[in-house]
């Protein structure tokens, strides 16, 4: 089936610079051609559709080649640019331009700057995949071994090669025969409304095959997973072996030590529900004894440290890395403090990670979000909607959202993930 000549004006252009794309895939029920041709007419060009084929059925590709139409060569580059994120790739593109940085620290002008999703560049006639993908990044290139993979500003040196402008890129997008998985009717704008039993079943059947394959699953938490109460249904997910990593800051970690020494969060008696004469000083004092200690993992084997998810982890030999921030108390030894490190230590985490559960805390969610590749499936699970309203806005748009109250969502999830395990042995 082809359709070509569709045009984006009636009259006949003016625009003088001229350059063929093409995009491939499922570019229609992806939605992928309507976000090119989009692209192209609110960044102020033209476009005419020169030929366009269209698969039959679901598993056929399609195919359709464009050419945009702009006032100036830069214009034009301009769009080049920004259709280039949905896979749109110019026909005559050569190989891709390469600069050496002059300096350590940052890219040269006019680099070119990832996204998310699989990427390729072109080096002598052929495409290499590019390696580590992760948005927000630059792409340099290792000519003896002929790779190229996604870097941070922060750790490029000086004479690396590094990819500059959009010829001879071209990026993948996610299409939807890829979400075939059960979270893709979820994939809609965030919403109280949606039916939370789905939504968590699916995700504890995303743990439960996660640790059956044995792939990796990642909770990233905030403070309230133990101000609610929810820290035992965290500590038997952990036992059980359905979380295999773990990322939070210095106030998870303190308050379910706190919890755990004291019986308190905040000074607040989780049984009862009541404040505790001078539980203010419970976390300071929590902190203390761990510090005292030398490390967490210390205050486990000293026999200080008897339970809780932090204890969890070190008994279970779950990784978890805590990421400091400029209010924290103490903190706690096991805190970095260094948020350059704290990348650098995240980065190379998440690399095995297939699923991710991010749980009440925005910070560390799009923190993580902005590391993980589209691949990565993601669950936000948060009372409040701006926090995955801001993941998608940054561009972790693989993200499903769940908006509710940490204790029952947690709760629900162990009971279905019980439910898996009795079935599994039926």
């Amino acid at each position: 089936m082809s359709n070509p000549g569709l045009v984006s004006s009636s009259q006949k252009s003016t625009f003088t610079a001229v350059e063929d794309v093409e995009v491939r895939g499922h570019i229609i029920d992806s939605l992928i051609l309507p976000k090119v041709l989009d692209g192209i007419t609110a960044a102020g060009g033209e476009f005419t559709i020169k030929d366009v084929a269209i698969g039959h059925d679901r598993s056929d590709p399609s195919f359709a080649r464009i050419e945009v139409r702009a006032a100036s060569e830069e214009a034009l580059q301009a769009i080049i640019a920004q259709i280039a994120d949905h896979g749109a790739v110019a026909v005559h593109g050569g190989d891709a331009r390469l600069v050496e940085a002059d300096m350590d620290g940052a890219f040269p002008e006019g680099f070119y700057s990832t996204t998310n999703q699989r990427s390729e560049i072109r080096l002598g006639g052929h495409w290499i995949e590019v390696g580590d993908q992760e948005m927000d990044c630059g792409v340099v290139v290792d000519d003896r071994s002929i790779t190229c993979r996604c870097l941070p500003m922060t750790e490029v040196k000086r004479g690396m090669k590094v990819v500059v402008g959009h010829v001879g890129t071209r990026v993948f997008p996610l299409e939807r025969q890829e979400q075939g998985h059960a979270f893709g009717f979820m994939n809609s704008a965030v919403s109280t409304e949606k039916p939370k039993g789905v939504v968590i079943r699916e995700i504890a059947r995303q743990l439960f095959e996660n640790r059956r394959d044995g792939k990796k699953s990642l909770l990233v938490g905030g403070p309230a997973i133990v101000h609610t109460g929810s820290g035992p249904l965290v500590c038997e997910l952990l036992r059980d072996g359905y979380l295999h990593k773990l990322f939070a800051g210095n106030a998870l970690a303190t308050h379910d030590i706190e919890q755990s020494l004291f019986g308190t969060s905040l000074g607040v008696n989780l049984n009862e529900g009541t404040s505790v004469d001078a539980g203010h000083e419970h976390h300071l004092r929590s902190i203390n004894r761990i510090r005292r200690a030398g490390s967490i993992a210390a205050a486990v084997e000293a026999g200080t440290l008897r339970s809780g998810i932090m204890y969890e982890c070190i008994k279970n030999d779950v990784q978890f890395h805590l990421s400091g921030s400029i209010r924290d108390d103490g903190p706690l030894p096991d805190v970095v403090t260094d948020a350059l490190e704290c990348q650098r230590i995240m980065r190379a985490m998440v690399k095995d990670v297939s699923f991710c559960l991010m749980v009440a805390t925005t910070l560390h969610s799009v923190a993580v979000g902005n590391l993980l590749p589209a691949v990565v499936k993601v669950v936000c699970v948060d009372i409040n909607p701006s926090t995955v309203i801001k993941l998608n806005d940054r561009g972790s748009f693989q993200t499903v959202g769940l908006v509710t109250d940490v204790e029952p969502f947690l709760r629900a999830l162990v009971a279905e993930v019980r439910k898996l395990e009795e079935a599994a042995t039926a």
